[in-house]
């Protein structure tokens, strides 16, 4: 086994050679910044040639150069570390999550305050810490935390973190946005600019939430909370949306309601950074125009791939980021899966050791047999009868 290193930068290989000079196996050590590596050689026995480019997907690329070659085109393997939001996923995002997880049960009994601490402090952090910051929290953002319990307040308030964080990316992009915290039948973010305005939602899910039904999205609530607003956006995590068939696709090309993801988000927001936020206004207004544009249907297939295609169609850079966030995208779900996971594996540990005591007020407690004895005590003649 010899080592190679190519001219071309940031590419090593480790290659195994046949006693008659050919090519026997070969590994990749690390390809950073790089979607793929595609190591080729002619039939002859000639030096390794190597190049590198990001593959549109996986499978074969153009070839080379014109004369025949035999090539294999292997994923990226594990990044070395960086903080650059174009890299795949950064130490700092799953720093930041663990973080902002704790920060979150941080709670002082008064909600409007929590929320308004949480939404206050990530707009510091994205002011000191700049778009890697914001695109670190939506990579990992679309999970709600097992250890939270249902409907606690810690959930609600992870609610509000995620609307705030929508709000500070349109805010990126050059938009003028602002969270709504004070109506219930409203939608939880609003944003304007110089051409149009839109309403928008941010959804998240556990990841041990089964079954996820049209209500779960709001997509006709969303379209009645436009209020003279022309557009409407529903900002989900891509591997909790319907993959194959859904009313939610129908319902949101029949309401003109654009079902977006974190992913997508993260790729709009490094193009604002790369060729400025009124090309990334319009690369919005394009996107709204595309789901607008579609006939109803329940095919998840046709919608993604109308959408997908207005954003790679409207810049040739955008090929690149939609490559990496590929990558990063199956690294989050990982993350994503570990987290969960841990949570659970802590809670059964914790369930274990209980003693007998324990377990039986623990389960009182889980069943809120006591809150249910004080709501059927509570219970008496409401006095209709004595009317007349």
């Amino acid at each position: 086994m010899s080592g190679f290193e190519c001219l071309q930068p940031r590419v090593r290989v480790a290659v195994s050679w046949s006693d008659r000079g050919r090519l026997r196996s070969f590994c990749v050590i690390s390809v950073p910044y790089l979607g793929a590596a595609i190591v080729t050689r002619k039939s002859s026995p000639r030096p390794l040639e190597v190049v590198h480019k990001l593959s549109n997907n996986i499978g074969f690329p153009n070839a080379y150069d014109s004369g025949k070659l035999a090539g294999e085109i292997m994923p990226l393997p594990h990044r070395t570390s960086s903080t650059s939001h174009k890299m795949p996923l950064s130490p700092t995002a799953r720093t930041r999550r663990v973080y902002w997880l704790d920060e979150i049960v941080q709670i002082s009994g008064q909600f409007g305050l929590d929320s308004s601490r949480v939404s206050r402090e990530l707009k510091e952090e994205i002011e000191r810490d700049g778009t890697v910051a914001l695109i670190d929290h939506l990579h990992l953002c679309g999970t709600i935390p097992e250890h939270y319990g249902h409907d606690s307040s810690e959930e609600k308030l992870y609610s509000k973190y995620t609307d705030a964080l929508l709000s500070a990316a349109y805010g990126h992009l050059g938009l003028t946005s602002i969270v709504l915290t004070e109506r219930a039948d409203a939608a939880d973010v609003e944003a304007v600019c110089p051409n149009y305005s839109l309403v928008a939602d941010a959804k998240v899910f556990r990841l041990s939430r089964t079954a996820k039904n049209q209500k779960d999205f709001k997509i006709e609530a969303m379209h009645g909370w436009k209020r003279g607003k022309p557009h409407a956006m529903v900002v989900c995590p891509i591997y909790q949306l319907p993959s194959r068939s859904s009313q939610i696709y129908q319902q949101a090309i029949a309401r003109n309601v654009c079902i977006f993801s974190y992913s997508h988000l993260s790729v709009l927001l490094q193009f604002s950074d790369a060729n400025g936020g009124d090309e990334a206004q319009r690369l919005l207004l394009k996107i709204f125009k595309c789901t607008e544009d579609m006939n109803p249907t329940k095919d998840a297939v046709f919608y993604w791939t109308a959408l997908n295609r207005a954003m790679l169609d409207f810049h040739p850079s955008i090929r690149e980021l939609w490559n990496i966030e590929k990558l990063v995208t199956l690294e989050s779900i990982t993350a994503a899966k570990e987290e969960a996971l841990t949570a659970l594996a802590k809670e059964r540990e914790q369930i274990m050791r209980m003693s007998r005591e324990q377990a039986i007020a623990s389960l009182i407690l889980d069943r809120n047999i006591d809150g249910r004895e004080r709501v059927i005590r509570s219970v008496a003649d409401n006095g209709l009868l004595a009317i007349a």
